[in-house]
Order: structure tokens, then sequence, then C-alpha cells
């Protein structure tokens, strides 16, 4: 069953979004995260730049969110708590079986 989103739903959306990106701007949300993970946020932008933005064959080479789609596709019980290594890691299980 393919649901789709109605007009008014996609114009909500985005206006979440773009109230999003101002808030993160004026709070400057990124500045106040840890140096490691501003710098893991940092090599995963450039390496999936480096791809030009779509999905790598290696499941290490993934950002989260590609990943959590990925687990949301194959319907992975916990992924929405789930870190990059252990989604990465349930992936790869699923695979072997």
């Amino acid at each position: 069953m393919c649901l789709k989103a109605t007009g008014k739903q996609v114009r909500a959306t985005k206006r979440n979004i773009r109230e999003a990106q101002r808030t993160a701007k004026r709070k400057r949300t990124l500045a106040h995260l840890p140096d490691a993970t501003r710098r893991d946020l940092g090599t995963q932008a450039s390496k999936a730049c480096g791809r030009g933005g779509g999905a790598s064959p290696a499941l290490e080479d993934r950002t989260r969110e590609q990943l959590h789609e990925l687990a949301k596709k194959r319907n992975i019980r916990g992924r929405s708590k789930m870190g990059k290594y252990a989604a990465g890691t349930t992936h790869r299980d699923a695979l072997e079986c």
C-alpha cells in the first residue's frame, strides 16, 4: 500500500523544515555540540558530498539517516534508538540471514 502526502501536509512539512533551519541558525545548535560529534558530522557530510549525496554501497560509508531509511524499508524494530554503528551492524546481520 502506497500512501501519498496531501498538498497541505507537504506545505506544512516544508514550513516546519524552514522554521527548524532558522531556529538552528539563530541558536547555533551545532556550535554547542561536543567537539567529537561536530567532527563526526563534518566527516560524514564530506563523505556524502564526495559521493554526490547518494547512498554508498558500503554500509560504513552511509550516514545515520541513510541507514535509518534502509531500516525503515526493511522494517527493523528499534531503529529509532540505534546509533550509526548499531544500525550498520544490524543491516549486515540481516543480510547474512
